[in-house]
């Protein structure tokens, strides 16, 4: 079975950056759709980023357009969101996702959790302010 792991996470002072990685037990995720959600504590787990498997295209979050970038390395089967400019608003668990390729595509469907069929187990990001 597919397994997603993620690294990174911690404590960062507001308008800092940060980057979370998160590792697929697969050949290759490049026929794919991965992405990152983010849950704060009460609140429903939130879309920020999606990426199709060969980095051809991206999608991102209002909240965050500017200040993360989405992207992939391919040799170690990774994606990886760099987070810049971090505000308090933006602590959460932050999680990866694995789902159909053409998910990217909709934006209905990419950010609606139960589109996606793998689930990492979450890494926290704390930002203080």
């Amino acid at each position: 079975q597919v397994q997603l792991v993620e690294s990174g996470g911690g404590l960062v002072q507001a308008g800092g950056s940060l980057k979370v990685s998160c590792v697929a037990s697969l050949r290759s995720f490049s026929s794919y759709a991965m992405a990152w959600f983010r849950q704060a504590p009460e609140k429903e787990r939130e879309f920020v980023a999606a990426i199709t498997g060969s980095g051809t295209l991206s999608r991102y979050a209002d909240s965050v357009k500017g200040r993360f970038t989405i992207f992939s390395d391919n040799a170690k089967n990774t994606v990886l969101l760099q987070m810049n400019s971090l505000k308090a608003e933006d602590t959460a668990v932050y999680f990866c996702a694995l789902g159909q390729l053409s998910t990217v595509l909709n934006e209905r469907r990419r950010k609606t959790p139960t589109e996606y069929d793998v689930w990492g187990q979450g890494t926290q990001v704390t930002v203080s302010s």
